[in-house]
């Protein structure tokens, strides 16, 4: 204890000069405050600055430059992690986000591969708290639906089982979601869906048939074919553009 203490002050006698000073704390304040709003235009142009992998500002973990990096990734997913479940986000949803990211940041090998890792990230969670802000306003049948859907999104849903859910006719719950979301309940249920056919694509090995029966699509071209409407590219081209992006 006492030589680490010792060295510690010869560090702040002598390479304090040295060192560069961190970046104000109102800058990270204002990004995770943003992140914690879901303010994806803030959040965007703040990935666009560059700041994850400037020097300038970023404290030393690691005399190792991937590392370092490392390190940081892992920082700011915990910090971003605390401030979403300040905000609301479900506690073991936010955790299990968590360490997907930094399981994935594990096997990155360069700095740019973690680089666009921490984009994929912050992006996730700033939508899912954009998400999270616009349920405050839906009513309660509304919220149980969107619910329900997350939980159960690798199985077959239809408006008949979440009419019963939450106990309502399925015409009135139909007319009450589409005044809430904006979309039916079936397009929405289909996005969602895609989503999660997007993540698997990225960070799996998934064939497409075993993507297409996990999430309950009636066929492997009916998959393709929704997943190519929503997407703009064919779930092929979509593994082969972003697959290899991270890592």
């Amino acid at each position: 204890m006492n030589s680490l203490r010792s060295e510690w002050y010869r560090r702040e006698l002598y390479d304090n000069e040295s060192e560069a000073y961190h970046r104000p704390m109102e800058e990270e304040y204002s990004f995770y405050t943003a992140v914690k709003s879901g303010d994806m235009e803030f959040v965007r142009e703040n990935l666009n600055q560059g700041d994850f992998t400037n020097p300038e500002g970023m404290g030393v973990l690691s005399k190792n430059p991937l590392t370092n990096q490392k390190y940081h990734f892992i920082v700011t997913v915990a910090l971003i992690t605390r401030h979403c479940v300040e905000g609301g986000l479900e506690l073991e949803q936010a955790y299990r986000l968590s360490d997907f990211y930094i399981l994935k940041m594990d096997s990155c090998t360069t700095i740019q591969a973690i680089a666009d890792l921490h984009q994929d990230m912050v992006l996730d969670f700033t939508g899912k708290m954009l998400v999270l802000q616009k349920n405050t306003i839906l009513s309660k049948p509304i919220m149980l639906c969107t619910d329900y859907i997350y939980s159960h999104i690798n199985e077959r849903i239809t408006i008949n089982e979440l009419a019963d859910y939450t106990t309502l006719s399925p015409s009135y719950l139909s007319r009450l979601f589409k005044q809430n979301l904006g979309v039916s309940i079936s397009d929405y249920i289909r996005e969602k869906k895609i989503e999660k056919a997007e993540n698997l694509l990225k960070y799996s090995d998934y064939s497409l048939i075993d993507i297409a029966n996990y999430l309950a699509f009636s066929s492997q071209s009916h998959f393709i074919q929704t997943f190519e409407k929503y997407v703009g590219l064919t779930p092929k081209k979509y593994r082969d553009r972003h697959y290899h992006k991270t890592w």
